[in-house]
């Protein structure tokens, strides 16, 4: 199958089933990191496996690296092939959530290599709109043969953020809203504000409120105050949001633009537990 970025409800269910098909159900609830996979148990679409936002699409915590760190090469390789994902396999992701953690699950596979990756347009939500069928089984598939292999030209991490904050040669882009951006209030980090030189520019504005994306031309002009010249390194509260930025920057042909995995939450580690010269920042 060719490299296609969004999928439509109607072509998914026209697609399906298929060997060289694998479909990731990404629903995930940060205030009660199992409601995802209850979710997934009383109904998903057929044939879908469960990707956990914690369990499967992030690393483990440390002291930096924020709060979702990204997942070892090799434990991410074990769980797509666990999944049945093979190196030619097209990967669907969706969630219900306006791209919020499919946009995590894209990236992830863009960063390890695999650049067959859509997500569904709409999500779970357009499916049910549509009347499709659900399923409540959970098949084990035929191991895959998917091979991790991580790209880290596409991450910048703390040190080099921070070295160039005098003269950057990128803009930050900040995904979180508009009240977190702007240090009015701050529910999840110790610290509240944005890294110096940042612009706001919220993840939920790629997408309408049922969760569709915004047209080529909205998107567009989504991002069209910032400079074209300016190489755009993405961030948030912890590398999660930031994604759908990407994601929406990788439909309007800036393929070039950057992750700070460890956003906000990792910049606040920081401050608020200064590393020594033997320690990695």
């Amino acid at each position: 199958m060719s490299e296609k970025a969004v999928i439509e409800v109607s072509e998914l269910a026209d697609m399906a089933p298929a060997a060289d098909l694998v479909i990731l159900d990404c629903r995930y609830d940060l205030a009660d990191p199992d409601a995802g996979a209850r979710a997934f148990a009383e109904g998903h679409i057929p044939g879908a496996h469960h990707a956990s936002l914690h369990r499967d699409l992030s690393g483990p915590l440390g002291r930096y690296g924020g709060r979702h760190p990204l997942p070892h090469p090799e434990d991410f390789q074990q769980f797509a092939r666990a999944c049945g994902i093979n190196r030619n396999s097209l990967v669907v992701v969706y969630d219900d959530n306006r791209l919020a953690f499919a946009a995590r699950a894209w990236f992830l596979f863009h960063y390890f290599g695999h650049k067959n990756v859509a997500v569904l347009n709409g999500g779970f939500k357009a499916w049910r709109a549509a009347d499709m069928p659900l399923s409540a089984s959970t098949a084990g598939p035929t191991p895959g043969d998917f091979v991790a292999s991580p790209r880290d030209a596409m991450l910048l991490n703390h040190q080099q953020v921070y070295s160039n904050l005098d003269n950057p040669p990128w803009q930050l882009v900040d995904a979180r809203d508009a009240h977190r951006f702007a240090g009015i209030e701050e529910p999840l980090d110790p610290i509240a504000g944005h890294i110096p030189t940042a612009l706001n520019k919220p993840w939920q504005g790629v997408t309408h409120e049922d969760g569709r994306l915004k047209s080529f031309a909205e998107l567009r002009n989504h991002w069209q105050d910032i400079p074209a010249d300016d190489r755009l390194v993405n961030y948030c509260g912890s590398g999660v949001t930031a994604c759908v930025n990407l994601f929406s920057l990788h439909l309007i042909g800036c393929t070039d633009a950057l992750l700070y995995p460890g956003s906000w939450s990792d910049w606040c580690a920081h401050i608020v537990y200064p590393a020594t010269d033997t320690e990695n920042c």
